[in-house]
């Protein structure tokens, strides 16, 4: 019995020493930017200088350095970005360093689940690039990492530490999506704009002729209608007294239905037939 109650003693004593919290000798950090359309986010914790030296040293060169401490550097962007030419997609990123006295080369790795990488696989590196580092007229103490010169279409990614900036400069494709977002607008709604209101009015009770009209507007703009377009169709049509156009519809809507196998939308386009007199 005195054995189990010291055992339970101890175990509270390392619960009560577990729960005090000090400072963490790399702290998180995490920074966010919009740069023109696309949104850039980067995670990563901060080390200190603390009196020693870092590259070529600490950090020594020609090696794989996760850029940061603790957990891997994350690099995330939600539309594709351009690195010196070369393309990167949407994702989550690794970012490896391998630091060098004339250039560094930045490395964006697909794996972001290790941060003690001792050998890269190849297979996931996503993009590689070479940089010259700058040096800076002062002492970085805390490992820094910032987006700035953040233009339109473009912003530069730097690492900073001791006497070092190491700019690494990407591109965002702003003008083709903005070029895109004008004539969307310019052009009006679109075949699926139509088609949804047209299909909500129906189901709503709303307006049938104002659902009929959105829902040819939709047709004229869909190179080819598919079979569960077309049964919505032959119901707005029925509904709006063309028979005949319902009838078209559904045929059309059953045909397609039998060459895609979907037994739910021939019965309902055969019941629907039947119902107008069709079969």
């Amino acid at each position: 019995m005195k054995k189990i109650i010291l055992s339970c003693f101890l175990a509270l004593g390392a619960l009560a020493q577990a729960q005090i919290q000090t400072p963490a000798a790399s702290p998180h950090a995490t920074l966010t930017q919009t740069v023109g359309l696309t949104e850039v986010s980067v995670d990563y914790s901060r080390p200190n200088m603390r009196g020693r030296e870092i590259f070529g040293e600490l950090i020594p060169y020609g090696r794989l350095w996760r850029t940061g401490a603790n957990a891997t550097t994350k690099f995330t962007v939600n539309k594709g970005v351009s690195i010196s030419g070369k393309d990167l997609p949407a994702g989550t990123y690794s970012i490896y360093t391998i630091p060098g006295e004339d250039t560094w080369e930045v490395i964006f790795y697909t794996d972001h689940s290790n941060p003690l990488i001792p050998e890269l696989d190849e297979s996931k590196v996503a993009l590689r690039t070479m940089v010259e580092p700058v040096e800076m007229p002062m002492q970085m103490e805390t490992f820094t990492i910032v987006i700035d010169e953040v233009m339109a279409d473009s912003a530069v990614l730097n690492f900073l530490w001791a006497d070092t900036v190491v700019p690494v400069k990407f591109m965002v494709n702003t003008d083709a999506e903005v070029m895109a977002n004008i004539k969307q607008t310019l052009d009006g709604p679109s075949a699926g704009d139509y088609y949804n209101a047209a299909v909500y009015y129906l189901n709503s009770g709303k307006d049938i002729q104002q659902a009929k009209s959105w829902m040819d507007e939709a047709m004229v703009k869909t190179e080819t209608p598919r079979f569960w377009q077309l049964r919505q169709q032959s119901l707005i049509l029925a509904k709006a007294g063309d028979k005949k156009g319902a009838i078209e519809a559904a045929k059309a809507s059953l045909a397609g239905a039998k060459e895609a196998g979907n037994a739910d939308y021939i019965k309902m386009n055969t019941d629907s037939l039947k119902e107008w007199g069709a079969l």
